[in-house]
């Protein structure tokens, strides 16, 4: 019942238990989920992320071709990949990029349940996403940067792993307090972020607004 009682209160901490609680949690609270796959997994499916993440409107922007080549960094429960893998069809690839092998396994078993051949699951360092030069078109990351830590070095391998006119699709929390999302002190803000783009040669080519919590930017090499 204790393990019980755990598990559904790891499951509440996303979806905005802490902004309604008067005490400000720490970050080790607040990411607790990393700690426990399987509740960390069903928080990224639960079916209420869709209200704020809008993962068809999101795929609908991108508006991906068949072909293209797309790495999913941070992919965890393989949320955005699967959606990816059926737009690119089987003549696309994606790379589902993450950290756990939780997560990794978690994703593997996944995809070999729903047939998705055009995944290739890396399981990476935290300072570099391991990818192959020139090997992607898209380089897309949900609610992941804040986990960076040298962004500067991960951003000259994102770029080597970036095939000519590529581009870094950048979604994450807004640095102001909301229902969901880390602590506000590991939110980045959307213009400290672009600022970081832009010194490491990137260039904004496009945002869109129309996610509640979040930034949506596109970027490209200068």
């Amino acid at each position: 019942m204790h393990l019980l009682r755990k598990t559904l209160f790891l499951l509440l901490i996303p979806f905005g238990v802490f902004a309604q609680n008067p005490v400000k949690p720490d970050q080790h609270a607040m990411h607790a989920l990393h700690d426990d796959p399987k509740a960390y997994i069903a928080a990224l499916e639960d079916p209420n992320r869709e209200n704020y993440q809008k993962p068809n409107d999101v795929l609908d922007v991108l508006a991906l071709k068949p072909g293209e080549v797309v790495a999913d960094i941070g992919a965890g429960s393989g949320y955005f990949t699967i959606r990816f893998s059926n737009a690119l069809k089987e003549s696309g690839k994606v790379y589902a990029v993450d950290v756990s092998q939780d997560m990794i396994d978690y994703m593997n078993r996944r995809f070999q349940e729903t047939n998705a051949r055009n995944v290739t699951t890396v399981l990476t360092a935290a300072d570099d996403p391991r990818l192959p030069d020139a090997s992607v078109d898209r380089i897309f990351i949900c609610d992941t940067w804040h986990h960076i830590e040298n962004r500067s070095q991960y951003l000259t391998r994102l770029k080597k792993a970036l095939r000519a006119g590529g581009q870094i699709i950048m979604i994450d929390f807004q640095k102001r307090e909301l229902p969901v999302g880390p602590p506000l002190d590991m939110k980045i803000a959307r213009e400290d972020l672009i600022q970081q783009m832009e010194s490491s040669g990137f260039r904004l080519v496009q945002e869109h607004t129309f996610l509640p919590y979040q930034y949506f930017l596109v970027f490209m090499v200068r």
